[in-house]
């Protein structure tokens, strides 16, 4: 899942996928604005058959707990 998620961070966000990390803040890192965001999300969740509620979306600002929150809901 990590890979995936770069790989769509990096298309939309115009970003170099080798420079993304488990750490990386997707707004202050990546200066993602909350249209951009919304639109990979919309994907993410598509890809992955989940729904990510909007207040969770607010938690979610680093890449390894977007990674992680995708891989606990897909299990259930």
């Amino acid at each position: 899942m990590f890979d995936q998620v770069t790989e769509l961070l990096a298309k939309y966000l115009k970003a170099d996928k080798s420079a993304i990390t488990r750490d990386t803040d997707i707004r202050k890192d990546l200066n993602a604005d909350s249209l951009v965001i919304v639109e990979m999300l919309f994907t993410l969740e598509e890809q992955a058959g989940i729904t990510i509620p909007d207040e969770k979306v607010e938690e979610l600002t680093k890449v390894g707990a977007l990674v992680d929150y995708i891989e606990s809901q897909m299990k259930k």
